[in-house]
C-alpha cells in the first residue's frame, strides 16, 4: 500500500485494497509529471498479482495531465497483457473531459463508480 498524507491537493495520495476478486486502487489528488511515477510504481506493483479486475477510483482526483493519462494507458496495457480488466471510476467531470477529448473514453471501461465497477 502506497500513501502520501500530504494535504496540497498538488500531491497524490494513494490506496490499494482488495475487494471481491479484483484490486481497487484510490487514487486522491493530482496525476502530473510530477506524482505519475507513483502511480505506474504502484500500477506495476499491482499487476504483478494478476488481478482480474482492477478498478482505478479517481473520484478523489481534481486534476490529470497528459503525463498521468499516459500512465492510465500504461496500466491498462499491463493489465491487458495478462488477460485482465482495468476500469476507471468516479471521475469527476474535468477528468473525464481529458479523456474525452483524447478519445480516450471509448478506450477504457469507465464507470460511475467503484460499485459500479464491481457489477461489471
Amino acid at each position: 500500500m502506497a500513501s502520501n498524507s500530504g494535504s496540497d491537493p498538488a500531491d497524490l495520495a494513494l490506496q490499494v485494497r482488495r475487494e471481491a476478486d479484483g484490486m481497487v486502487l484510490e487514487a486522491r489528488g493530482e496525476v502530473t509529471v510530477f506524482t505519475s511515477p507513483a502511480l505506474r510504481q504502484e500500477l506495476r506493483k499491482i499487476a504483478i498479482g494478476r488481478p482480474r479486475v482492477l478498478i482505478i477510483d479517481l473520484a478523489g482526483t481534481v486534476y490529470v495531465d497528459s503525463s498521468g493519462v499516459a500512465t492510465l494507458v500504461e496500466g491498462l496495457q499491463l493489465v491487458q497483457k495478462y488477460g485482465g480488466k482495468l476500469v476507471l471510476a468516479g471521475m469527476n467531470d474535468r477528468v473525464r473531459g481529458v479523456f474525452e477529448i483524447a478519445r480516450l473514453d471509448s478506450v477504457f471501461q469507465i464507470a460511475g463508480s467503484v460499485e459500479e465497477a464491481l457489477k461489471t
